[in-house]
């Protein structure tokens, strides 16, 4: 998840960029992100925030999407379901970053399901609050914000993690818009990174690729650290870390490729030149060229393993 010291070191990162919020938008990324995000509108007339918005148009126009609410061991779930208007698709599961779920990540799922998939982005905060429950990076980098949030996240353990991702996917294979003749996938980002693990271990039976973006804590010493869940794992791995997360923890790319090498795992590790939450866009250190390198890099997988 991110924390203090994450936060310190993209203001750093940016700083050194000479590159604030403003001249960020001026760039063009951020209209393109205002344009992917439904809803949100762009006085932008930048060939970028056109090509978004061209895109954020077709892939609305090729799915179909609504909130759903999922029973859990935990409690009833929201979460927001999209896939393509017609036939029966693979499932991926998308765990959100500590913001959670909101437009932003309506939108990516949105784009991942005009890929061909039926893309369920749960609330993972939701034993204690519906979603949005922060909607800016703004509110996160707040005392409030942090104060908000922070308790909800301790709520959630492995094991929840492990039962959320389970109930999901027994949800999902009920659609008739999933292909249950399909390995499901998931991807995470941030928070979410670790729980894409959780959630293969949880249904190996099912699970057949996950992709972690800028996933934090995902090797640590304690006993249920998720590289050592590998071995419980049958499915493809995604594991692109940021620069400066690797910097903080170096050896976690090395721990993360002997368990996924003694588990007999296809697995692409990757530290990307990119900040930790470089594939959200609506991040202040949102890369988009490494963020589609990252995106492709999943639709390889996806393709491949489901």
């Amino acid at each position: 998840m991110c924390d203090d010291l994450t936060d310190d070191s993209n203001k750093r990162w940016l700083a050194q960029k000479r590159l604030g919020r403003r001249e960020f938008s001026a760039l063009g990324i951020g209209a393109t992100a205002a344009w992917l995000v439904p809803g949100c509108d762009s006085d932008s007339s930048d060939s970028k925030g056109a090509q978004g918005a061209a895109g954020a148009e077709a892939a609305n126009s090729a799915t179909t999407s609504s909130m759903v609410s999922i029973e859990t061991p935990d409690g009833t779930a929201d979460a927001f379901f999209v896939h393509p208007r017609t036939g029966r698709h693979p499932a991926v599961l998308v765990w959100p970053d500590v913001l959670g779920l909101r437009d932003a990540f309506k939108t990516m799922g949105t784009q991942l399901a005009a890929e061909g998939y039926a893309v369920l982005v749960i609330n993972q905060y939701y034993r204690t609050s519906p979603a949005p429950v922060l909607t800016t990076w703004d509110e996160w980098n707040s005392d409030e914000g942090k104060n908000k949030v922070i308790p909800m996240a301790g709520v959630i353990t492995p094991a929840g993690t492990a039962s959320d991702a389970a109930a999901v996917i027994s949800w999902l294979d009920e659609q008739s818009a999933v292909d249950i003749g399909k390995k499901v996938g998931s991807s995470g980002y941030c928070m979410g990174g670790p729980f894409t693990i959780r959630t293969a271990a949880s249904r190996a039976d099912r699970v057949g690729a996950i992709a972690s973006f800028h996933g934090a804590s995902l090797a640590t010493d304690a006993a249920d650290s998720p590289h050592r869940q590998l071995a419980d794992v049958k499915a493809a791995l995604l594991i692109a870390i940021a620069q400066n997360d690797d910097e903080r923890q170096p050896d976690a790319k090395t721990k993360l490729r002997e368990a996924a090498d003694a588990a007999k795992l296809d697995a692409e590790i990757e530290v990307y030149p990119a900040q930790h939450g470089w594939c959200a866009i609506d991040h202040m250190v949102y890369d988009d060229e490494q963020a589609d390198k990252a995106h492709d890099r999943m639709l390889a997988l996806f393709k491949k393993h489901l």
